[in-house]
């Protein structure tokens, strides 16, 4: 009986594999394309494409805005969203509860939801179309998983572990950077690559804030498929899922994912 269950079920799970993956199959031929206009399949091959995306010069401003956003977005994130989970794992306080709940609300609304509450209030700010805006608004989004990710991360770590370090004559600065930091190092990579991952990927969002003078790499793309439907935006898309295949590749070799992910 269980053979009979598990066949029907592992051809379902290929089914939807397959499903998942079936945007990226038509993307990948489609990226080298020749064609002036998306066909599939394409009429002639090359890197027509690749080489226009990169001479593409709103496309790379856009990706420098995108790039030292998502980089400020991590390293605040992490400052911010560390010491937050520090607090609420390891001490009990009045409003513990209710703390975590205010952190993690972010999560719980859509994002056109907040992307409009985040417009009318930067409106007042006059932070629309800055890189302090458009960081501001991302830290909104980001936090919430960094502070996530770190208190599974600070459960994992009895804090006797510490208290013997300390009993044993170290100093908190030591008992931090040997003992500490090395047991904490998977929840640290994890927020940071889902910090600047999703910070680099916002669109919606990013649409209530960006301006003529600043804007990220998913509006610039989503701007150029309203006008155009040729195979650049295949390339692109190529080119950003490469991008975060190779970070979750160098994840696993170096930690291993289950491991960063906290499992």
């Amino acid at each position: 009986m269980i053979g009979k269950i598990t066949v029907p079920f592992r051809i379902l799970v290929i089914c939807l594999y397959l499903f998942l993956l079936a945007p990226m199959l038509v993307v990948l031929p489609l990226s080298f394309s020749n064609d002036s206009y998306l066909t599939f399949p394409p009429q002639s091959w090359g890197l027509r494409w690749y080489a226009a995306m990169f001479s593409h010069q709103k496309l790379m401003e856009a990706f420098k805005v995108s790039l030292a956003i998502a980089s400020t977005v991590t390293v605040l994130g992490l400052a911010a969203g560390v010491p937050a989970a520090y607090a609420i794992r390891r001490y009990s306080f009045p409003g513990r509860d209710l703390a975590m709940n205010l952190f993690t609300a972010p999560l719980l609304l859509p994002s056109i939801v907040l992307g409009l509450a985040i417009l009318l209030v930067f409106v007042q700010a006059r932070l629309l179309g800055t890189f302090t805006g458009l960081v501001t608004a991302h830290l909104i989004v980001t936090t919430p998983y960094v502070i996530r990710i770190m208190t599974t991360a600070f459960s994992t770590l009895p804090p006797s572990v510490e208290e013997a370090a300390t009993m044993l004559g170290a100093s908190p600065f030591t008992v931090f950077r040997r003992i500490t930091l090395p047991l904490l190092m998977p929840g640290f990579i994890a927020s940071a690559a889902l910090s600047f991952l999703i910070s680099f990927d916002e669109v919606v969002i990013s649409l209530f804030i960006t301006g003529p003078r600043m804007t990220t790499l998913p509006v610039e793309i989503f701007d150029y498929v309203e006008s155009r439907t040729d195979p650049m935006t295949a390339a692109i898309s190529v080119v950003l899922i490469a991008a975060t295949l190779l970070i979750i590749f160098l994840i696993e070799r170096t930690l291993g994912l289950s491991r960063t992910i906290g499992k």
